[in-house]
């Protein structure tokens, strides 16, 4: 296994870790799906993650690799979690587009106040 593959794997398995720690004791690594891959970590519903460690960060690179393994793990959500150099695990990136954070936000703010008018539709 080269370095490179190697450093990837211990960090997704620091990330499972982190977060069967933190809410998620089911996630798991996801055996390689070659050109059908459906995320790195499985056991977060909903969710396709896709993993890098890398030294050059590609947010877009990575979220659209996620985007892709979010379909065809038949799920909406997509995130890269990109490794922070020089900072411990918890400090890594959790990278999405607007419109699933802006989703995420218009979720929790019905479950903190049902009776809160509802915000606009959201626009693709």
């Amino acid at each position: 296994m080269s370095a490179a593959k190697r450093k990837g794997s211990t960090f997704e398995a620091q990330v499972v870790g982190y977060l069967q720690e933190h809410g998620f004791p089911q996630a798991e690594r996801r055996v390689l799906g070659g050109s059908r891959d459906r995320g790195d970590v499985a056991g977060v519903p909903g969710w396709a993650l896709e993993m890098k460690a890398t030294r050059a960060l590609d947010l877009a690179g990575a979220l659209r690799e996620a985007e892709v393994e979010a379909r065809h793990a038949g799920v909406t959500r997509s995130a890269a979690v990109l490794k922070r150099r020089m900072h411990p695990l918890r400090d890594s990136y959790a990278v999405l587009p607007l419109h699933l954070f802006a989703e995420l936000r218009r979720e929790h703010q019905r479950a903190e106040d049902p009776m809160s008018p509802e915000p606009p539709a959201p626009v693709p």
